[in-house]
């Protein structure tokens, strides 16, 4: 079992849950996030007053897979969030140790569905 996170651009959510929704992962958590990488934000001035706004805003998206449906999730991130321009995002994967189904129970991979 696996936890993949990864940060997009938010313009691009709508089109990376078509992608994983052709990939058959429908199970997802998403929460607006800031962050700053390559591109280090940029500079704005408001009522005479310059400032550097260099936390821009991103989309996380939280998938827990069993370890099969791994390799389809990334690439269907990647098919939907890919600009190719700096500042696309970055996929994190990570071992998950246990998942459990509040409502049965259920441990392991049965839990992740």
């Amino acid at each position: 079992m696996k936890l993949i996170i990864a940060y997009i651009q938010p313009h691009r959510l709508d089109e990376v849950k078509k992608c994983l929704a052709q990939a058959d992962v429908g199970k997802m958590s998403v929460t607006n996030s800031l962050g700053c990488g390559s591109q280090k934000g940029y500079h704005e001035s408001y009522r005479g007053v310059s400032f550097d706004v260099n936390l821009l805003k991103k989309v996380r998206i939280e998938i827990a897979v069993n370890n099969d449906f791994v390799d389809k999730t990334v690439e269907a991130i990647i098919a939907g969030a890919r600009t190719g321009e700096i500042g696309d995002g970055k996929i994190f994967i990570i071992e998950l140790a246990e998942c459990i189904r509040v409502r049965t129970g259920e441990r392991g991979h049965d839990a992740i569905g």
